[in-house]
């Protein structure tokens, strides 16, 4: 693999003085987050995906849960407030946060949006998500992320 590069994420992470591990699994073919997981060596559990979704009042939610789980939508809308929510199509995903699905990152979005995290990140010293770009995620303690990204932890998963 060649020498990683260092994404906005990681820049954000660095301004902040957040301190990260980053992993990069460019060229390695994996794609779902099960295989991302597989190829880093890390437990599923650990690694999560970032979610984005509308709910009916037209606010955007993001969601970070585990990424073998799937986001219980109503456990969503209850978690946000809203009656209901449903996920963005992935064409309106980088004109809303910046980052193209399968690189989204709860980091450094165009602007900030209600924020939700699987409660059980809260069982784990550190947890790894995208760092912004396909190929890349970054590792850092849960609370450290409070640092950058106002969120609430929540029962969000099926």
């Amino acid at each position: 693999m060649k020498k990683q590069e260092k994404t906005n994420v990681m820049r954000l992470l660095d301004q902040q003085g957040v301190a990260y591990q980053s992993h990069c699994y460019e060229g390695t073919g994996a794609v779902s987050g099960a295989e991302v997981a597989a190829v880093l060596g890390q437990d599923p559990a650990r690694v999560f995906k970032t979610l984005v979704t509308e709910g009916r009042s037209g606010q955007h939610y993001v969601f970070v849960i585990p990424v073998l789980q799937e986001l219980d939508l109503k456990k969503a809308a209850a978690a946000s407030g809203e009656k209901s929510i449903a996920m963005v199509k992935a064409k309106e995903l980088l004109p809303l946060t910046g980052y193209i699905h399968g690189g989204c990152s709860p980091i450094g979005m165009k602007k900030p949006f209600p924020t939700f995290v699987e409660e059980s990140a809260v069982l784990y010293d550190s947890i790894l998500f995208s760092a912004g770009k396909i190929g890349y995620q970054v590792e850092l303690a849960p609370d450290d992320l409070e640092k950058l990204v106002a969120f609430q932890y929540a029962d969000l998963c099926e």
